[in-house]
């Protein structure tokens, strides 16, 4: 016979405490709905991609700055911190929400080839190879992408949201064993240049869990960009911040570097560099209005996919995992078909994003959906030739959010890997090799060409209340190349249509289609692939295969399946004027919470 007893809740006597042989009661506490809790607060909430980011954008805002000043600390800070991942002279795709505000702002982030530069120019030096180092480097656009966001929507200086990214140049940081282990395998390809392996493997050797990383040099440039922080108001202040970086000796340098490199770029191409600072696209879902930036990089990705799925009842779908998953799929499938089809930087193009979001374009994509049958890859197009024959070299990317209690927010997705170009001496930055997401194929939309941005992979995501009563703001932000737009996408649906918390979201077992060229040279093609992890029930796995889809089978948690920040207000519409944030950081990669 077994014995149990009773809680006075449930009409028993007290049960006792831990001591008693009887407690504590099972079934009172259902088991823990994910496997970190969703942090919850009413002041901020900060997800980044490593957790002394997470805390220097916390501490600006615990000092009284805003989610948009925060968001400039925590990129500048992963710019030394998560020098793996991006980088100072990299780019940095950012979009603001000012609080009280239904426009949200897109700074574009990328740089352009350079001016002088033609595809002619660049197959007659290259023929179709695409060579690491300055044969792939456009403008840096990250540094004006971090004094755009402070100019327009912040207010702090710049010298105050930089003092924690110089600091942690100067004096150093201790390595956690994760990021240890990205210097040791991405130094197979940086430990070739001196520049880079005299900064990362200080020792002649990959570093290890413990050891403490100093970066001088871009400690140093950091403090002079500060020194000039001059003007008869913040406006000129930070332009004169600007023009340290884009004029005079750091330009000539990055100039000089390019060029006796093999590369094209001009001191013009830099001092005439502005990132694009226009109002994010927007599509509407679920009670939410959707906004990302434009064609110049594929974020419209995820409101091409959205505006198809609105057509169906997802909600009720997900009691059928197989349908919605065959459903998420296909929706992205014809998105990057379109992708391939048509997105490009789009000042070199007369067709606008508005008309592949029209009613009539959904439609037509919307009705080519089977629910019993896989679409063929490249639905758009009309050939579906393998792109590529070799596979890209792996590239990827850090990112972050923050909302705060006002309204304001942040979501950013920060790039440029440690192994994509040598650090140029005595500056501490690279210049973006992001001319590798270029296509050499002069039929291509996303040719290469003077001026021309390549086609971005990161690609940050916001949404606000869709109603006019409806204050709510979430930011999204993914890494991970082309899995960055599926990766929010899925968080996205599962708190929208699935019902789940932030951290519920971000955990949840996630699958990547591939089914379109790698967004990387040389753009290889893995035809009909669909990676799935393994925590996808295996009868689910086996009915999307009886479909027609190709199963690649990841381990649970895979990292290539992106890291995904959330952070977003939880109320219900018409539940009073308190914010009440959550907040979600994946456990795939470094992602850090922090709410308060």
């Amino acid at each position: 016979m077994t014995e149990t007893r009773r809680s006075k809740a449930q009409g028993g006597e007290p049960a006792g405490g831990m001591r008693n042989n009887t407690s504590p009661v099972p079934g009172i506490f259902p088991p823990p709905e994910s496997m970190r809790p969703t942090l919850i607060g009413e002041n901020y909430s900060v997800v980044a991609g490593h957790p002394l980011v997470a805390m220097v954008a916390a501490d600006v805002l615990e000092r009284g700055g805003t989610a948009i000043d925060a968001g400039v600390a925590a990129g500048l800070a992963s710019n030394v911190i998560q020098a793996d991942m991006c980088n100072l002279g990299g780019v940095a795709p950012i979009l603001v929400r000012p609080a009280g505000s239904d426009t949200v702002w897109s700074i574009s982030g990328v740089g352009h080839w350079s001016r002088s530069l033609s595809l002619d120019a660049y197959l007659e030096r290259y023929g179709g190879e695409m060579p690491p180092g300055a044969a792939c480097s456009v403008v840096p656009a990250a540094a004006d992408a971090w004094i755009s966001a402070l100019s327009g929507f912040g207010t702090w200086s710049f010298g105050a949201v930089a003092a924690p990214a110089i600091r942690y140049a100067r004096e150093g940081f201790t390595l956690d064993r994760r990021t240890a282990t990205a210097y040791r395998l991405m130094g197979e390809t940086f430990c070739e240049w001196e520049s880079s392996r005299t900064v990362y493997w200080p020792n002649d050797r990959p570093p290890e869990e413990g050891d403490r990383l100093v970066q001088t040099d871009l400690g140093r440039l950091l403090e002079r960009m500060v020194a000039a922080e001059k003007g008869k108001d913040r406006a000129q202040a930070l332009e004169a911040v600007r023009r340290v970086f884009y004029e005079g000796e750091t330009a000539e340098k990055i100039v000089r570097w390019v060029n006796d490199d093999g590369g094209w770029m001009t001191l013009e191409d830099l001092s005439g560099f502005r990132n694009e600072v226009k109002p994010a696209r927007y599509a509407d879902y679920g009670g939410w209005r959707v906004f990302t930036g434009d064609m110049y990089c594929q974020a419209p990705v995820i409101l091409q996919t959205l505006a198809v799925l609105a057509g169906f009842d997802l909600k009720a779908e997900a009691a059928n995992p197989t349908r919605y998953l065959h459903f998420l799929t296909e929706a992205m499938k014809l998105a990057f078909s379109d992708r391939e089809k048509h997105y490009c930087d789009p000042g070199f193009t007369d067709l606008d994003l508005g008309d592949l979001l029209s009613a009539d374009h959904i439609a037509g994509l919307r009705a080519m959906i089977d629910p019993g049958a896989v679409l063929p890859d490249l639905p758009t197009l009309e050939r579906n030739g393998v792109v590529g024959s070799t596979k890209s070299k792996r590239r990827d990317t850090t990112n972050f959010t923050i909302v705060d209690g006002d309204g304001n927010a942040f979501s950013c997705a920060a790039s440029d890997t440690i192994d994509g170009n040598p650090m140029v001496s005595d500056l501490g930055i690279m210049v973006s090799p992001r001319g590798v997401q270029s296509r050499l194929d002069a039929g291509h939309p996303a040719v290469l060409g003077p001026g021309r941005r390549p086609r971005l992979t990161p690609s940050p995501m916001m949404a606000l209340g869709a109603g006019e009563t409806d204050p709510r703001v979430m930011a999204v932000s993914s890494s991970g190349g082309d899995v960055i737009p599926q990766g929010i996408l899925q968080a996205f649906l599962n708190v929208v249509d699935r019902g789940m918390s932030p951290q519920q979201a971000v955990e949840a077992p996630r699958l990547t289609c591939l089914s379109f060229p790698d967004s990387f040279h040389p753009h290889f093609h893995d035809v009909g692939r669909l990676s799935v992890e393994e925590r996808v029930p295996e009868t689910v796995r086996d009915e999307l295969a009886g479909l027609g889809h190709r199963i690649h089978l990841w381990p649970d948690y895979e990292f290539d399946s992106s890291g995904v920040a959330l952070s977003m207000d939880m109320r219900a519409p018409g539940r009073g004027s308190r914010r009440v944030l959550g907040s979600g950081a994946d456990p795939r990669r470094s992602h850090y919470a922090i709410s308060r």
